[in-house]
């Protein structure tokens, strides 16, 4: 079979801090794969397709794609190839047909190549009833499933995914699974890169990268099978988070540990027993996501830096309360009649479909949005009445980059830690804190619109938790951040909740929800189901499998 890419000692290095982002790479990628480019932030995902794509000039080595050289013939090969970037790469403000005419020039698509691909891909995608609507408008599924459509024109032999599920929900994210590997059934070959490791288990071939350097190139069964007998659920007899931090704080022999539901996931050190660990617990098979962290030579097992300055005082049992809380937009319905108490120290997860109206109902709660009727309070303050003292309550962590991207990090984190009411050494203090503990120093002075990914919701969760709030609210905050970093921000996450913080957070990551003591899973503007995750999950089944099936399960209420 041939060889859609061939490289051979390539590097790529960076000045101004010198940074090594591909170091003396040789590869070979057989045409007919999807294959899943994974590693933690700043591992070189990026930079490798840039470079594959011309769109970047590599420091020395070889690099063929598609027997073409990408920095000499790069206008030939942007013909047969798709690509398909991080953020959305399309134009907002103009409509789907709009787009597609864009991109069918831009590949000089002759007007019957037009017409033909059109039909096929408007049928493809599922777009073709939406036609005339603003790409803004569109759900984060469509968005991205529009995006796919426009990187198929031409008909590419080799496609090129820089994270295309993140934000996607469960349901859309294995839509695209599906269009891709149909699109692979065709002879198209796919390099897909991703955040969402249980995307990557289900891949033909997987490359690891970090620091760099590839680590793994192959099936990514072949990585997890190394960890068979080392994974382990402890028994449901504690509460979890107090059983995780007993045993980062024993410094139990463990590659990694996670809540899930009312357990603890452990992977265990090689050679290690279960009884050198000192709880009760059983064998569960491993998981993709357990082999990368262990390779990458495990999670970060301290206690959090951040919690340990955490003291709120009195705060009433009931902190958050949401009551009948409805939104509507002219006709539209986005949020109808939705109640719920959240209790001190709880984590309360929103979970739902794209479009659902998980956003809308914690733009409510936190101010952001009035409410058409229905009310919702902050530690007994009306959020109608007195909007401004209730959010001083808060921490907020949006679901789209909200800093200021013009601004360096340390203006940024100047600035909120200004508005938070933070002065003199307090605030000096509580700035270092947060460089160190977020590793932000080599960023200091970069505008924060070109951090990396990772970096950039570091910096969005040390702006929100500047101040010690009692309330957090956290809009997807670990949406395209590596496994390594999730675990680092629900580190501190827990430690937070343990002294007492509560926290509201949205998320697509299924396993992240397995932290959250209870779940709204929110669809068609209601809150179809609340529970904790097991409660949520028949047995067998995990959160995933969950979410799909009470979404499919679900019947509105008619009324006669």
């Amino acid at each position: 079979m041939a060889n859609v890419v061939e490289i051979k000692h390539l590097n790529k290095i960076f000045k101004n801090p010198d940074i090594t982002a591909i170091n003396d790479l040789n590869l070979q990628l057989p045409a007919g794969e999807v294959v899943g480019l994974v590693g933690p932030d700043g591992a070189g995902k990026t930079t490798l397709i840039r470079l594959l794509l011309g769109l970047m000039k590599a420091t020395d080595g070889e690099i063929n794609v598609l027997g073409l050289n990408p920095m000499t013939q790069t206008h030939a090969l942007h013909q047969i190839i798709g690509y398909m970037p991080q953020k959305f790469g399309l134009y907002e403000d103009l409509s789907i047909e709009e787009n597609m005419n864009l991109y069918a020039d831009l590949k000089e698509l002759t007007p019957a190549e037009r017409t033909e691909q059109f039909a096929w891909l408007l049928k493809f995608t599922g777009l073709a009833p939406f036609v005339k609507r603003l790409a803004g408008r569109l759900s984060g599924g469509m968005k991205q499933k529009l995006g796919l459509g426009c990187t198929l024109l031409g008909q590419p032999q080799f496609l090129l995914l820089d994270e295309p599920g993140v934000g996607v929900d469960p349901i859309s994210r294995q839509e695209l699974m599906k269009m891709v590997y149909s699109l692979r059934d065709k002879g198209i070959t796919v390099l897909w890169s991703t955040s969402y490791l249980d995307e990557a288990e289900k891949f033909d071939r997987v490359l690891l990268l970090n620091d760099g350097k590839l680590i793994f190139n192959g099936n990514p069964k072949d990585l997890t099978a190394r960890l068979n007998g080392r994974t382990f659920l402890t028994a449901a007899e504690d509460n979890p988070r107090r059983t995780l931090r007993r045993l980062m704080s024993a410094g139990a022999p463990l590659t990694d540990a996670v809540i899930s539901g009312q357990s603890v996931r452990m992977v265990l050190n090689e050679n290690t027993s279960l009884a050198a660990v000192g709880v009760a617990a059983r064998k569960v098979a491993p998981r993709f996501e357990d082999a990368v962290i262990d390779i990458l030579g495990g999670a970060p097992m301290q206690p959090s830096e951040i919690a340990e300055q955490i003291d709120l005082g009195n705060i009433p049992d009931i902190v958050i309360r949401a009551e009948n809380l409805t939104k509507k937009y002219g006709d539209f319905t986005a949020a109808h009649n939705i109640s719920f108490e959240i209790k001190r120290g709880e984590i309360f997860g929103l979970l739902g479909p794209n479009g659902a109206g998980k956003s809308t109902t914690f733009k409510m709660l936190c101010g952001l949005a009035k409410p058409t009727s229905g009310q919702g309070f902050i530690l007994n303050t009306d959020m109608i009445e007195k909007p401004e003292a209730a959010r001083a309550y808060l921490g907020y962590m949006a679901q789209k980059f909200s800093l200021f991207a013009t601004l360096s990090v340390m203006q940024n984190l100047k600035f909120f830690s200004g508005i938070y009411g933070l002065r003199g050494e307090q605030r000096e203090n509580r700035i270092k804190k947060m460089i160190e503990v977020f590793e932000l120093s080599p960023y200091l002075k970069q505008q924060a619109g070109n951090l990396p990914l990772g970096f950039k919701q570091r910096l969005a969760l040390a702006c929100a938790i500047m101040h010690n709030p009692p309330i957090l609210f956290l809009d997807e905050p670990t949406s395209g951040v590596d496994p390594l970093t999730r675990r680092e921000f629900w580190n501190h996450i827990n430690s937070m909740v343990e002294k007492g913080v509560t926290v509201m957070v949205t998320t697509h990551f299924m396993d992240e929800a397995e932290y959250c003591d209870r779940i709204a899973l929110i669809y068609q503007g209601q809150a179809i189901k609340i529970g904790t995750p097991d409660e949520l999950k028949n047995k067998g089944e995990t959160m995933e499998d969950a979410f799909i099936r009470l979404i499919n399960e679900y019947q509105p209420e008619t009324t006669q």
